[in-house]
This record gives C-alpha cells, structure tokens and sequence, in this order.
C-alpha cells in the first residue's frame, strides 16, 4: 500500500528532502546518463508540491506540483519519477492520476501543462494530455509540451 504525501518545502522533513533529490538524480542524472542542474531553484517556492509515494517507508515515487506562472502559464507537473525497483505495476499512472488531481483541487479550472519526454507521449496521452508543441531537445533528451484540460 502507498501512502501519499504533499507537502510544501517548508513542511519537509530533511529525510524526505535528501531521499526526493536522490531518487531524482539517481534517475534523471545517473541512470538517463543526463548532467544537468538537477537544482534549478523552484524546489523552495511557496506555492510548489512535493508529491511523494512511500511504501515500507522506502520512497518509491515522485512528482513536483508546480504553480501557474513558475514554468508555464497553467499549473504543471514534473520531475515524474518511479523508482526502478518500484516500476511495472501502474505506480506511475497512479502518481500522475495523485498529482492532477492535486492540480485542479489547488487550481480548478486550469489547463494543466506537462514538459513530458518524448517516448512517454503515449503514456501521457492514455491520462488525457494532448500535444502543444513540436518534439524539442531539453538536456539532450527530446521532449514535447502537452496539457490537459
């Protein structure tokens, strides 16, 4: 079973920081072969969730909710992340099904963006995204911007 939690930087526990930017540079930076500046300064803004799924008090998956008007005009969602010990059985569908819904509670009415990886667009469609942009490259990895509502 996976308990949920969102949380705001200053609700943050330091394990919960350290165990969130370790996974996220275990997966992003290590195992996509992709340095980048995992640090980018919008982890601490007042108004951004931290969505985190924990099993067995191991974090098994993320996502960082963020306000409109911080990376685009709506709300979005990004650093999407399950562990590679925690992944094929849905968990991913589940955190993002967890983390619109966080978007339109804290923002009804909004559209909500995605920077998504290019080879999840379909994964990211079968959740109701839709393409709004040509494929561009983001840290070598190509990517495309999709929304929802």
């Amino acid at each position: 079973m996976i308990q949920w939690h969102a949380k705001s930087f200053t609700a943050l526990s330091t394990r919960e920081l350290y165990q969130f930017l370790k996974l996220r540079v275990d997966v992003f930076v290590v195992e996509q072969h992709c340095p980048y500046p995992e640090l980018d300064g919008y982890d601490h803004h007042d108004k951004l969730i931290h969505l985190m799924g924990w099993q067995d008090d191991v974090l098994c998956c993320y996502a960082r909710i963020l306000p409109p008007g911080l990376t685009f005009d709506t709300p979005s969602i990004g650093r999407v992340i399950v562990s590679a010990t925690a992944r094929g059985g849905q968990l991913g569908r589940t955190l993002m099904q967890q983390a619109i819904t966080i978007c339109q509670t804290s923002w009804p009415k909004h559209a909500i963006t995605i920077g998504a990886q290019a080879h999840l667009q379909r994964f990211y469609q079968s959740l109701g995204f839709t393409p709004i942009s040509d494929i561009y490259l983001e840290d070598g990895i190509p990517h495309l911007d999709m929304q929802l509502g």
